[in-house]
C-alpha cells in the first residue's frame, strides 16, 4: 500500500479526548512531529478524523 508523512501542526489542547487517542494512536505527541504511515482503511479513517490538526504528504 501506499505511505503518506503526517505532520502535527495545530495542538490537541482543548480537542476532544477521541481526537487525542487518535492522535496518540499515529504516533504523534508533539508539535511538528512527523511519522509516516501505510495507508489502509483503518489509517485513513483516523486521518480523516483529525485532518484539521495534521498535514499530510505522499511519499
Amino acid at each position: 500500500m501506499a505511505k503518506v508523512k503526517i505532520t502535527q501542526i495545530r495542538s490537541i489542547i482543548g480537542r476532544p479526548q477521541s481526537q487525542k487517542d487518535t492522535m496518540r494512536a499515529l504516533g504523534l505527541r508533539k508539535m511538528n512531529q512527523s511519522k509516516e504511515v501505510e495507508v489502509n482503511p483503518m489509517t485513513k479513517g483516523m486521518i480523516d478524523k483529525i485532518a484539521h490538526l495534521i498535514t499530510i504528504e505522499e511519499l
